[in-house]
């Protein structure tokens, strides 16, 4: 029997350590990572500034690995208010060129920056008017020199161990894409009601586009009377595991709340009495909600006063129930147990 076809020749699975080398894998991706977080210059500055000012659409091209990698970032942009979409080069040199016009933006990927099917477009794509903004690996390329923009994604090594399937040079290039798309969500204070229109289907989507009153709390609501004691208000706070206590007077009208953060400050500043009563400590006149309200509305109001819980009410200002920031993110229905 030949070497090959010996037993003795055959991989044993269990020999390896699979987790030390997942371990290894890991490890150089996040390598390259660093690598390109540290040669981040100017030029990043320059990408986004050509990306935010883009009066047509922003196009992303590029060849087998790279080319899914820039279907994803194209998918990114277009989702979070960067209209985008993805040229296959090969495709573009027979024809789908025509998709380009004056003021584009091509974002153009290749690792090696000698992909000669990539670079065969670029003097087309220049020629018809669009700034084109190169993602590479090797910043001396041929691409390189023909773009206006460079952005390097040099990674130390492949965490491949032949040294030759694309993975952290893609994971490098992903991140980048990611970092471009974050930096136009600010450029444009993309908000979350923008997102909510581009994400109809998607969970956060829906959620978001909910009305209060299917996302709030109307059972065990944590409520105390405004004539209770602050004794009986934290007894009620700390049973009710939903970080606030809402205080009503006898027709359940909203008169104030006290929270957990409250409850420190107290703690900390003032003198207290648990004999005294709550509307003492509570905070009056507090920001709630109705019940017809978006949930992205109520969001944004959470996070600007950086607030976790608030009452709903009619237009009695009679207490419906409360909503908590994680109903509004969808981490799930809070239980009033302590746990989440």
């Amino acid at each position: 029997m030949s070497e090959f076809g010996s037993q003795s020749s055959q991989p044993d699975g269990m020999a390896r350590d699979w987790v030390s080398l997942a371990r290894e894998v890991l490890n150089t991706e996040i390598q390259g990572l660093e690598r390109v977080r540290d040669n981040l210059g100017p030029e990043f500055e320059q990408a986004v500034s050509l990306l935010a000012g883009c009066q047509g659409r922003v196009v992303v091209t590029g060849l087998g690995k790279s080319g899914l990698v820039g279907r994803k970032i194209a998918a990114t942009l277009s989702s979070t208010g960067t209209p985008s979409s993805f040229l296959h080069p090969v495709e573009g040199a027979h024809g789908d060129l025509g998709m380009i016009r004056s003021g584009d933006v091509v974002v153009a990927i290749s690792n090696s920056g000698e992909t000669d099917e990539l670079n065969a477009i670029i003097p087309a794509l220049l020629s018809l008017g669009a700034n084109i903004i190169g993602m590479t690996g090797n910043i001396r390329s041929r691409m390189s020199r023909m773009c206006h923009v460079t952005l390097c994604t040099e990674v130390p090594k492949e965490a491949c161990t032949l040294g030759l399937a694309p993975t952290a040079s893609t994971t490098a290039t992903l991140a980048l894409g990611d970092a471009l798309a974050v930096a136009l969500i600010e450029w444009k204070a993309f908000g979350r009601d923008d997102f909510r229109r581009f994400h109809p289907g998607g969970d956060l989507g829906r959620q978001l586009s909910m009305s209060v009153r299917a996302l709030m709390h109307t059972e065990d609501v944590p409520t105390v009377y405004a004539a209770d004691t602050l004794g009986r208000a934290l007894e009620v706070l700390d049973q009710g595991g939903m970080g606030a206590v809402i205080v009503v007077d006898l027709e359940q009208r909203l008169q104030g709340i006290l929270t957990d953060g409250d409850v420190r400050r107290m703690l900390c500043r003032t003198e207290y009495d648990l004999n005294k009563p709550i509307h003492t400590y509570m905070t009056p006149e507090p920001k709630y909600v109705t019940v017809d309200q978006k949930g992205g509305k109520v969001l944004d109001l959470m996070e600007k006063g950086a607030i976790m819980v608030l009452p709903v009410v009619d237009e009695r200002r009679v207490l419906q129930g409360a909503v908590h920031m994680h109903d509004l993110l969808g981490k799930g229905r809070l239980s009033f147990n302590g746990m989440s």
